[in-house]
């Protein structure tokens, strides 16, 4: 009768285990909704391919930025603490992985006591063991185990796993920004450097010009004026070079620390006319940049484990089964502690534990979660709407600057043209002194425009292979 009542327990014990561990609580992860265009602004049609999915060896071919990006992506200290941050989330998750299993100790004490003859231990032990002290030897196996029944281990896991993968996101989106920064300070260089040779090339025709006037004005052709003036337009070209020097020592010194190096020079051996914008600048479907982009996606791991974290939160309040149990050789004496089986003992228990007084601390614990799931929605919404606008910016930027190279080129021809001319009539005592002046600095000013063009479309085209998530391959 005993054995068929522990055996109806038994079942019964089983039974409510498999109906506890079917109670789930929090719900599973579902991507929200998101508002997204069918192709982006700017762009005449839809196109499933992009060049997000170019590695980026294969997007910047020339060789001395390859270096640097390479060098960057060994040694920028941005990137190496995102890294960190990844293994620390790693390790947390390989740890989180161990949270179902059994926590098992092992515990060895010796113990002795030597109680006053006078009170009841010491009397009792001189009646019963003949001797005045006691001793007792304890080697013990223990093991305590939580059952999962509403699954809040299992939400643990899936909060700390999620944390890991938005680390992981993160130092792709690191690496992502990276690479955009150090081809952005590399066009800056190239910009510079075109810069500076188109000024030594005026500052030479201003020196011609300066040498003109004062030759005509010695021969009582010009005036003292005409000097001062053609004087005054070479000194404001020839300010322009420690100025663009000077931009480029800073940004070389900003490049230098991109790649992870102490401030210094940088030689280049590619120009600015040398280097090719991809033609093809495809852009893809918008709802592929929200798989595609590292920060996104790290907005929605983050989402991942702000909903598990809810589950966790719910799970506190409901009543926890904690399992113990325990068996090893334990002694009065040292000489058979380890007599087999005398010394063996055993011990089992089952424990279910409800929260009562802390109930409403833990009520608001799960409603904060529920609310930090609501922002980390909206937060991932966000980073998706912004993402999406960064394309479009690109792409507008790219459109526009289009135009306006073409412009600025046509000006370049045209003042450049004017400056010959104004020359030739000058000579000839067609035109005076400050139509040339005139045209000399036109033209310059042009052509450096030209350049900043030229530097903003290399920079609208990375800012678009960024936004679209590439860089990380």
């Amino acid at each position: 009768m005993l054995q068929k009542n522990i055996r109806i327990q038994y079942i019964i014990f089983s039974l409510l285990i498999i109906w506890f561990t079917a109670c789930r609580v929090g719900k599973n992860y579902q991507r929200p909704e998101l508002e997204l265009p069918q192709q982006f602004q700017a762009v005449s049609f839809a196109d499933t391919s992009s060049i997000a999915d170019i590695d980026w060896k294969a997007f910047f071919t020339d060789v001395t930025l390859q270096q640097l990006i390479e060098k960057g992506l060994a040694h920028n200290h941005d990137l190496l603490i995102a890294i960190k941050r990844m293994e620390v989330a790693r390790l947390q998750s390989k740890q989180a992985e161990l949270l179902q299993l059994p926590d098992v100790n092992l515990q060895v004490t010796a113990q002795y006591n030597r109680p006053s003859d006078n009170s009841l231990n010491g009397i009792s032990a001189k009646s019963f063991l003949g001797k005045s002290h006691i001793e007792n030897y304890n080697a013990i196996v223990a093991l305590s185990w939580e059952a999962d029944i509403w699954g809040k281990i299992r939400r643990q896991q899936e909060a700390a796993l999620a944390r890991y993968l938005q680390s992981y996101e993160a130092v792709r989106a690191v690496q992502t920004q990276l690479v955009a920064n150090i081809a952005q300070g590399y066009f800056n260089l190239l910009m510079l450097d075109r810069q500076l040779e188109i000024t030594r090339v005026n500052l030479a025709v201003n020196d011609s010009f300066v040498t003109a006037t004062r030759l005509l004005r010695n021969a009582g052709i010009g005036t003292s004026l005409a000097v001062q003036q053609a004087i005054a337009q070479q000194q404001t070209t020839a300010l322009l070079i420690p100025k663009l020097e000077q931009s480029r020592a800073l940004e070389e010194n900003a490049l230098q620390i991109l790649t992870g190096s102490l401030p210094g020079k940088l030689t280049l051996s590619a120009t600015m006319q040398d280097y090719r914008l991809p033609e093809n600048l495809s852009t893809g479907l918008p709802v592929a940049m929200v798989s595609r982009r590292p920060d996104v996606r790290a907005s929605e791991m983050a989402l991942v484990a702000a909903n598990a974290e809810v589950g966790v939160a719910q799970a506190n309040m409901y009543p926890a089964l904690n399992i113990t149990a325990g068996g090893g050789l334990e002694s009065f004496k040292s000489s058979n502690w380890f007599n087999i089986p005398n010394s063996l003992f055993g011990l089992a228990a089952g424990s279910i534990a409800q929260p009562i007084f802390n109930r409403n601390a833990l009520k608001t614990q799960a409603a904060v979660a529920g609310q930090q799931r609501e922002q980390a929605v909206i937060e991932f919404r966000q980073t998706v709407l912004r993402a999406t606008g960064e394309v479009s910016d690109a792409l507008i930027q790219l459109e526009q600057l289009k135009k306006q190279q073409q412009i600025a080129a046509d000006q370049v021809d045209t003042l450049t043209h004017a400056v010959f001319n104004a020359q030739l009539l000058f000579k000839s005592d067609m035109a005076n002194y400050l139509e040339v002046l005139l045209a000399q600095g036109s033209v310059i000013r042009a052509q450096l425009e030209l350049v900043t063009i030229r530097r903003d479309q290399m920079g609208a085209a990375v800012e678009l292979y960024r936004s679209l998530g590439g860089g990380w391959k």
